[in-house]
């Protein structure tokens, strides 16, 4: 091979059949041709056929596939680095072997490169298969992107056009002791050393995909690993950007997700000796790392998790990861207008939190929304006709009639409060004659929703039942069809209204039903 290609593409591959092969086809279907493609595939000692694949590829396309084969290393790091070893392009880009490209994405982004002399180029990354990617970084095309003023901090994945003298000119190579997140020092390094970055936002570039059996190294990694990777991004970040605002705008990233994502729900799910190690070692990060510049910034749920882990004990800690876990709220504090939790800390001379840090107001109407059905009954309205009786139960004294509405799919029923001195009762009724006003043919399930619009937010939430409650199914008429009516709930315990129009048909089964032979 004499040319110089323009864009290498390395592919670490370690068992992804038969994603690989749909990696494979988008790398020699691309638009930039396959005389300005390389491709360098190396083989981490795959048992699935994936090795094969990579040689069958190889024997097709003898001047543009490259494959090298080694015992598997554990990681995606060594084997990139082979590939670097070996690349030739102008640029290097990197992919993973069970993602795929749009078919011109080399072609966009060797073309920005060259336009703009840029030494990185993000092009825009989709998830499919629900694989989650984060999306602030392509908002817009912009020709320049600051690592430190831009949400680029929030997508350091090594899934990047790079110019391959600035990968060589300072020797960057991928962390072959991080088993997971190794592509991230790299990637937070070339940024900080390019002389500029680039970002496309016009064509979906990259399809990250997840497997069907979840098994991206990002998925399947346990807890330690996780949490080892969080202290070595923090260690390298500290290592390479000085103390300041720069280094805060790249730690908020790792300290908001690698970090505080170890202290969720699964934590209390530890044992006791494992979380206090994990605590330790967490507190010791944020002693060290976690600045009030970032705290500033912080997501008001991560900070407090974050202090907490820093400033309290395993107790109280354990008691703050719960409390957010739960999806109600505990015990608030309303004043002037704004609610705050009674989370741990809450005005607590020990920690002398704001009460600022600790304002859910913006949840507030979300949290009023939540109602418990206790009863389902039928009743007349004052002109005597059909309602259908919905009564629920809040918690909040709050609650008035002005700011709730109780809708069975689009009807919105006449809603009074009343409180008890424990919370509010709240009864709906509902037209019979109005419910059954607009039905599909063949029936409708319609959820029971209550919304409240309140302290400058609206939220909404279905009924729930603490336990079952229904009202007898009842024959009801709109003009000349009938319809029954079943007032219940659902497997997910939320209050339902099933519909089912009465057919000829379905009135003589019922009779079979009811007189098998006839009447006879």
């Amino acid at each position: 091979m004499s040319r110089q290609p323009d864009v290498t593409v390395v592919v670490a591959v370690y068992n992804t059949m038969p994603y690989l092969t749909t990696c494979l086809d988008s790398l020699v279907g691309q638009t930039i041709g396959l005389d300005r493609l390389e491709v360098v595939a190396v083989d981490d000692g795959s048992t699935d056929g994936s090795g094969a694949e990579l040689d069958r590829y190889a024997e097709r396309y003898p001047d543009t596939v490259r494959v090298l084969h080694q015992a598997n290393s554990g990681g995606p790091a060594a084997p990139s680095n082979v590939a670097l070893d070996h690349a030739r392009g102008r640029y290097v880009f990197f992919i993973g072997s069970d993602d795929h490209l749009g078919p011109e994405a080399l072609e966009r982004l060797v073309a920005a490169a060259d336009r703009w002399d840029s030494d990185v180029v993000l092009g825009r990354m989709v998830g499919t298969n629900k694989r989650y990617v984060h999306q602030a970084a392509y908002a817009s095309t912009q020709e320049r992107l600051d690592l430190f003023d831009s949400p680029l901090p929030w997508s350091l994945s090594n899934t990047k056009l790079f110019r391959r003298d600035l990968v060589e000119r300072h020797g960057l190579r991928f962390r072959t002791d991080m088993r997971m997140g190794s592509d991230q020092p790299f990637t937070l390094e070339a940024c900080f050393r390019a002389k500029k970055i680039s970002v496309l936002a016009d064509y979906e570039y990259y399809y990250a995909v997840r497997r069907e059996n979840a098994q991206n190294i990002t998925y399947a990694s346990r807890f330690e690993e996780r949490l080892r990777c969080a202290e070595e991004l923090v260690a390298f970040v500290a290592g390479l950007v000085e103390p300041g605002p720069r280094r805060d705008a790249v730690l908020l990233r790792h300290f908001s997700w690698e970090v505080a994502k170890l202290l969720r729900r699964e934590f209390l799910d530890l044992s006791p000796d494992v979380q206090q190690h994990v605590h330790d070692r967490i507190r010791k990060l944020a002693e060290a790392y976690l600045t009030e510049g970032i705290l500033a910034r912080m997501a008001p749920d991560l900070r407090l998790r974050l202090v907490i882990a820093r400033d309290g004990d395993l107790a109280q800690l354990r008691e703050l990861i719960g409390q957010q876990a739960d999806k109600a709220l505990p015990e608030v504090t309303i004043a002037d207008g704004r609610w705050y939790a009674h989370h741990v800390g809450f005005r607590d001379p020990a920690f002398g939190y704001p009460d600022d840090w600790y304002d859910v107001t913006d949840q507030a109407a979300k949290v009023l929304a939540k109602l418990t059905a206790t009863e389902l009954a039928w009743g007349r309205d004052a002109a005597g006709a059909r309602v259908l009786v919905v009564t629920a139960r809040s918690r909040w004294a709050e609650l008035s009639a002005d700011v709730l509405r109780v809708s069975v799919g689009e009807l919105t029923g006449v809603t009074s409060v009343a409180p008890d001195g424990t919370g509010t009762v709240v009864r709906t009724d509902f037209a019979v004659d109005r419910l059954l006003a607009v039905v599909a043919a063949n029936g409708e399930r319609r959820v029971v929703r209550a919304e409240v619009t309140a302290l400058g937010g609206t939220g909404s939430a279905p009924l729930r039942t603490e336990r079952r409650v229904a009202a007898p199914r009842r024959l009801a008429r709109h003009g000349v069809r009938f319809h029954l009516v079943t007032p219940t709930t659902n497997h997910k315990g939320q209050v339902i209204v099933a519909i089912t129009p009465v057919t000829a048909g379905r009135f003589l089964a019922r009779l079979r039903r009811i007189w098998p032979s006839g009447g006879k």
